[in-house]
């Protein structure tokens, strides 16, 4: 029985399930770079280069080991622009029995992927994914029946299960969670450092050409690219991360620090998300160099928790709420999204040195995401969907099953608390408290209304006033609800006042569109 296997650009790995049972000489790898994919939202064009050449390099390995790959290059004349026109097109080429392909990550591919088999007149495989630790099935399985899914008991399940960091059937150093340790202001004195990134080979050059050429209006630079495209330069990213920068982590890996996007963060989320490397080998990498003695528990318990817990946990609830996951609304949150997030042009140093890292690196870390430009989205009730987009469209790692739950959920509450059991909302005193962005900020954190304010400071107190009625009986945000209520009426008045004239002035500074460029901002 021939075999046509179809490889997705985010399925990069030579353990992938489509592959089991792969016959050299019979069966046919293909491996399609679509248009669709390119421009469903405006990516980053470091994000294109950097799935092109993956793909591109990946092919190529394919080849070497001897399994026949069909590559359709976005160049192709030939080249429909969809997984199903490239589909059909090499069913027709290759005449196979059957089609095999490993499921996709994101809803929307899936939903092409059940119609195949009644467009191709063949029978279409889809396989489970089992590059995750924990499969769909197990998720549902751990959901069932629960009122809440809250992701620490899911961690503590898959620590269990997996047995990482777990000694005599406990957790190690006799609690599940150092997060506590691991909030840090970055000291001035500190030395970062120095994080090593993959020059760009011929193969890369030339798709970087390719990409600069065919998206020329999308967001991001492509000067400075350094990301891995190989296996094999991912595992020298790993090895480098678990050497000079994991024993730092976790001390400060909610700090922030203009002119500083990497610090100690990983920077192996693409190539998770792509599969270049594998979350069970990264959190025992890790858990290894725990062992040894060449980083502290804080730092290793917060990075195996970001993937062993977080990433599985929110692929668990993307698959399991959607499709109508992504239409929820809690807040009723409707204004249009800010300009300055494509442009980077603001005033506030926090929310330029965010987007300008993006825009140079495809990158920011998590939070950047979730406290800066996530928080802003959220206290400014900017329409989920907008900012959803942008996240996909700007960072390198980001593809639809894990970054919708962790901006919908995480960063806007839209989900009604679903994952979070408080809205992640703070004034400016946070962003100065865990930065040095407000220093040379025109703004200061310190002054709460008036000349000067912070607009986070009016802003998070007017969030408070406008969602009452849907957060005023959340246990964990009595506090807040608290102090607003010993607050004199004329304050609250100016609070309401001073936010909303902020808010409506956003939307008078979308710049003109120029001729033949996507309006990026509609």
């Amino acid at each position: 029985m021939k075999t046509l296997v179809l490889i997705l650009g985010d399925q990069l790995n030579r353990d992938l399930s489509s592959l089991d049972g792969f016959e050299p000489g019979r069966d046919v790898v293909l491996m399609v770079e679509v248009a669709q994919e390119t421009t469903y939202v405006p990516h980053h064009k470091q994000k294109i280069a950097f799935i092109l050449s993956a793909m591109r390099h990946f092919a190529q390995e394919l080849r070497d080991e001897g399994l026949s790959v069909d590559y359709v290059a976005l160049d192709d004349p030939a080249n429909t622009g969809s997984f199903s026109g490239e589909l059909a097109r090499a069913v027709a080429r290759h005449r196979p029995d059957r089609v095999v392909v490993t499921e996709p990550g994101e809803w929307r591919v899936r939903r092409m992927m059940d119609d195949w088999a009644q467009d191709l007149g063949l029978p279409v495989e889809i396989r489970d994914d089992d590059r995750f630790i924990c499969s769909r099935a197990d998720f549902a399985a751990w959901a069932d029946g629960r009122k809440s899914y809250r992701m620490e008991f899911f961690y503590r399940e898959m620590r269990r299960r997996t047995g990482l960091l777990i000694e005599d059937d406990g957790p190690v150093g006799g609690q599940w969670n150092f997060d506590a340790e691991n909030r840090k202001r970055l000291p001035a004195s500190l030395s970062l450092p120095p994080r090593g990134r993959t020059a760009p080979d011929a193969v890369t050059a030339e798709v970087i050409t390719l990409v600069a050429a065919r998206f020329p209006d999308h967001f991001g630079d492509l000067d400075g690219f350094g990301w891995a495209v190989t296996r094999t330069e991912a595992l020298a990213a790993l090895d480098h991360f678990i050497a000079d920068a994991l024993p730092s982590f976790g001390d400060y890996q909610d700090a922030m620090a203009e002119g500083e996007p990497f610090l100690f963060h990983a920077l192996l989320s693409p190539y998770l998300n792509i599969g270049l490397l594998l979350p069970r080998e990264v959190c025992v990498a890790a858990e290894t160099a725990w062992r040894a003695g060449k980083v502290p528990l804080n730092a290793v318990e917060g990075f195996i928790r970001q993937i062993l817990g977080w990433r599985e946990y929110v692929r668990g609830i993307y698959w399991l709420e959607m499709p109508g996951y992504a239409q929820t609304n809690a807040l009723k949150a409707e204004r249009p999204l800010p300009w300055f997030y494509w442009s980077g042009e603001t005033e506030m140093n926090c929310l330029a040195n965010a987007i300008g890292d993006t825009r140079r690196n495809a990158y920011a870390h998590h939070i950047q995401r979730l406290m800066v430009t996530g928080n802003f989205a959220l206290l400014a009730g900017i329409r989920p969907a907008e900012i959803e987009e942008w996240y996909l469209a700007v960072y390198a790692d980001a593809f639809e099953w894990v970054e919708l739950p962790n901006t919908h959920g995480m960063a806007l509450f839209a989900d009604g608390g679903l994952l979070g059991s408080k809205p992640y909302a703070a004034s400016g005193a946070y962003i100065d408290r865990m930065s040095n962005y407000c220093g040379p900020c025109a703004y200061d954190p310190k002054i709460k209304t008036g000349a000067g304010a912070c607009p986070f400071n009016p802003l998070y107190w007017n969030f408070l006033i406008e969602n009452r009625a849907r957060l005023g009986n959340n246990p964990r945000m009595a506090m807040p609800y608290r102090t607003l209520d010993k607050m004199p009426a004329e304050r609250v008045e100016t609070i309401a006042r001073e936010a909303n004239a902020f808010l409506d002035a956003l939307d008078e500074a979308k710049p003109p569109q120029k001729a033949g460029q996507p309006d990026l901002f509609a």
